[in-house]
């Protein structure tokens, strides 16, 4: 029989409802008194897993697991690791197996994308081999919206919320100087191989000459001439033009525009920041006064303008994990499923992790306008239910968000220390 205890654990970039997620597992869990025991929390994802280092989670009450919900980051602590297979890699699949039954573990929760997804689908294969008992399932979490089967994923609404949000403001600012200062602003937004969030910012585009004028997409091959073109058409017309680039847009030979040259523990290129290599184009080839800007960390930790269909996703599948569990499946990950855009209904089902690890979902074709540039209806009506809705922290006498900084209890080793590869 599995043990009773669970294993929760947060991988790769963290997104502003993650914590909403992991609330909601530790609710859920606590409805079932029968079926589990204590929810441990993995300190820095599966490194911490490997290593032993589990914070329990007994101490967070009913009004603590509420804060944690409006909290942004990863409260236990994420991480970027990849698990070989077994056979490349035994000894770790071993040391895992040992903390789980030295802490009475049956099952095991990994929140996270595309690689952790991965990660989940191993160790439930894992499992099966070695012969220990754990029911091991994936969340879906990805502020990058790649993964398959599920309609999106848990952080890109809110991420979606505030790249519009930021392209209007910043928008409206560049048009009030443009007559005799800016005419160009760039905004880098995040999403190396699929346009997902670029794609999100073009809902704030809903008339004629609208910002963003351009959204440049990974999915779009980027053509120097014609991208001028239409930012000095847009300068032109409008007085000024913004533009939203992924931070994956790349050249007719595939290219990255701002491939630094390295990698990252993936094997994912890294890259360097498009926004000012797109930026120098603009002054050079046009001469336009131009300023750019890179959301990074900002887009994915903005829980103070969170979607509220967003964190109900979040809290959704955290749900949905811990009653699978309950009900005996394993290798399987909650997904969203839409069942009509408006009104903006969905529901949850379980997937197969062998169906979402090692696939990604781009931007369909048919959500790009026939110039490349921006979105189509079907995109709007795709995207638009998901940054419905507000999901406010509440904010303290500074008036500042009432973040939840828990303090975390370890618990006492009881393995020898283990070093991952």
């Amino acid at each position: 029989m599995p043990g009773t205890n669970i294993l929760y654990a947060q991988s790769g970039g963290v997104t502003p409802v993650i914590n909403a997620t992991a609330a909601s597992v530790i609710e859920t869990a606590r409805e079932y008194p029968d079926d589990f025991g204590t929810v441990f929390g993995a300190a820095d994802g599966i490194i911490g897993a490997l290593e032993e280092r589990l914070i329990d989670t007994s101490s967070f009450s009913a009004d603590d697991l509420v804060a944690l919900g409006h909290t942004p980051g990863g409260v236990f602590g994420s991480c970027r690791y990849k698990l070989k297979s077994l056979d490349d890699n035994r000894r770790e699949y071993e040391r895992l197996v040992a903390v789980l039954d030295a802490h009475d573990i049956g099952t095991f929760l990994y929140n996270g994308g595309n690689d952790s997804a991965d990660t989940a689908y191993k160790i439930s294969r894992m499992a099966e081999e070695l012969g220990y008992p754990l029911r091991a399932l994936g969340v879906p979490k990805t502020i990058d919206n790649d993964l398959v089967v599920t309609d999106n994923c848990p952080g890109f609404g809110s991420v979606a919320k505030y790249v519009n949000v930021s392209i209007l403001e910043a928008s409206l600012d560049v048009m009030s100087m443009s007559s005799s200062s800016t005419k160009v602003f760039i905004m880098e937004v995040m999403g190396r191989h699929a346009g997902w969030i670029a794609a999100a910012a073009g809902l704030t585009r809903r008339g004629e000459g609208d910002p963003p004028q351009i959204i440049l997409f990974p999915e779009v091959s980027f053509d120097r001439e014609a991208f001028c073109k239409a930012v000095d058409r847009s300068v032109t017309t409008n007085g000024y033009c913004s533009v939203v680039v992924s931070e994956g847009a790349r050249d007719a030979e595939g290219t990255f525009l701002a491939d630094a040259g390295t990698t990252d523990a993936f094997g994912h290129k890294q890259l360097g920041g498009v926004a000012p290599v797109v930026a120098g184009i603009v002054g050079e080839d046009l001469g336009h006064k131009v300023h750019w800007a890179v959301c990074d960390y900002l887009q994915r930790s903005a829980r103070h303008i969170a979607s509220a269909t967003d964190v109900a996703h979040a809290r959704a599948v955290g749900r949905a994990a811990v009653e699978f569990a309950r009900a005996g499946q394993t290798g399987v990950m909650p997904v969203i499923r839409r069942i009509s855009d408006e009104p903006y209904e969905w529901t949850i089902a379980s997937a197969p992790l062998g169906d979402i690890a090692n696939h990604e979902k781009t931007l369909p074709a048919d959500y790009i306008s026939d110039d490349g540039f921006g979105i189509t209806e079907k995109a709007r009506r795709y995207l638009e239910p998901l940054v419905r809705g507000e999901d406010y922290p509440p904010y303290d006498e500074h008036g500042l968000p009432k973040y939840f900084r828990p303090t975390l209890h370890p618990v006492k080793p009881r393995l020898d220390p283990f070093t991952p590869a």
